[in-house]
């Protein structure tokens, strides 16, 4: 059995937490109403007005002018999914991070020790809510696409297990938005077929939907009949490290889409050094609102752990190597790959300080957010825009 265990409105919940007068109110995180930015996170009082991340600052304070507006504090918010990651590994070595705020976990060799997987979720809600005073949904089934589905499905504070033996009546009555990759613009041409609900989908034979959605058609009918066989990889034996959002409303605007790769960058960069790992490939994804993904790599000189060096790599490809005549964005990612342990690098004759001097900076950065998190360094390109709860969902 698996876990997918999600916090529920991350950003904002840290930020209820840590001021007291603003809990129950609207709580929107990111940048000012004032300024060019954009909604990294906002409480489930600021959706109720119809506020989500990815929107722009200016518009969510039309929506909500009685909004309590933060800036984003990504270090601090690292800070304390470090304390939740803690907790998820007294119970199981097998914990893959998606983001700061979700990962999933195989409990499978662990319930001898802890119970059932659905004991272990339970004892792992309350821990958190004890120790971290934040509020998980977590959901237990039998692989990772159906334990995302249940942790999603009774939020805020939800709890919800998948049996085996009873995955088709789980699925059948949600609607087809719940499948993974299915947007605004897969959804129209499933409604086109009259198909509303994941049992229709399940139905219909696998050629219709190759024809229509090509090789992701196959995909989404294995989710139909609730197939997903992905093991959950920990970094440490994962042969790539990446992270992607999926944004509440498509993204338009090239210095948005910069922001965030950059946030996704940094974020990636970290897991590295954190596994002592250094990547060699850097890859970005983009999935556009027609549905269409298209994914771009290089190959460095060299083996990598800078932040700096993989910023460099990720941003070229993204401006120069994604259609300028391009749809708004859905989702963004960005990976590393060809993984192995750092050791002797040969490098050019003149980059040997360069090389060190930029070392030293994320040793430094990440000392200096590992301990004063809520005071920490952050990069000037994301002080407005914030950071998005990563895909897939916002919390």
């Amino acid at each position: 059995m698996i876990l997918h265990i999600d916090m529920d409105a991350f950003y904002a919940s840290v930020e209820e937490r840590d001021r007291p007068e603003i809990k129950g109110k609207p709580v929107i995180v990111g940048g000012s109403p004032k300024k060019r930015g954009v909604v990294a996170a906002a409480n489930y009082v600021a959706r109720q007005f119809g506020v989500h991340s990815a929107m722009p600052s200016a518009t969510a304070h039309r929506l909500c002018p009685q909004g309590v507006f933060l800036p984003g504090r990504i270090a601090h918010y690292a800070e304390v999914s470090r304390e939740i990651h803690d907790i998820f590994h007294r119970f199981t070595p097998l914990v893959e991070p998606l983001a700061l705020d979700e990962a999933f976990l195989d409990a499978t060799g662990s319930e001898k020790l802890y119970g059932s997987a659905v004991s272990i979720g339970h004892q792992i809600k309350a821990a958190i809510r004890e120790e971290v005073q934040l509020v998980a949904s977590v959901g237990v089934a039998p692989n990772k696409f159906l334990a995302k589905i249940a942790s999603d499905l009774d939020k805020p504070d939800g709890f919800v297990v998948v049996d085996r033996e009873h995955v088709r009546e789980f699925l059948d009555p949600l609607p087809v938005t719940r499948l993974w990759g299915v947007g605004r613009q897969g959804s129209k041409v499933l409604e086109r077929l009259q198909i509303r609900t994941i049992g229709q989908l399940r139905r219909l034979p696998v050629e219709v939907l190759q024809d229509h959605f090509g090789s992701h058609g196959k995909h989404l009918w294995q989710l139909a009949h609730g197939i997903d066989d992905r093991p959950v990889v920990p970094d440490r034996d994962a042969k790539s490290i990446s992270h992607e959002t999926t944004f509440a409303a498509d993204v338009d605007d090239a210095d948005v889409l910069r922001c965030w790769l950059l946030e996704l960058t940094d974020q990636v960069a970290r897991r590295l050094r954190r596994q002592q790992l250094r990547g060699q490939t850097v890859h970005i994804k983009v999935r556009f609102a027609d549905f269409r993904t298209i994914t771009r790599s290089q190959k460095l000189p060299e083996p990598t752990d800078s932040t700096d060096q993989l910023w460099q790599v990720a941003s070229t490809l993204l401006t120069t190597r994604v259609p300028v005549e391009r749809q708004p964005v859905r989702l963004l990612g960005m990976g590393v790959s060809e993984l192995r342990s750092p050791g002797k690098t040969q490098g050019t004759l003149f980059d040997g300080e360069a090389r060190q001097r930029q070392s030293r900076i994320d040793e430094i950065g990440d000392l200096v957010r590992d301990r004063f998190g809520s005071q920490a360094l952050r990069r000037g390109a994301t002080l407005d825009h914030g950071s998005r709860e990563e895909q897939p969902g916002d919390g």
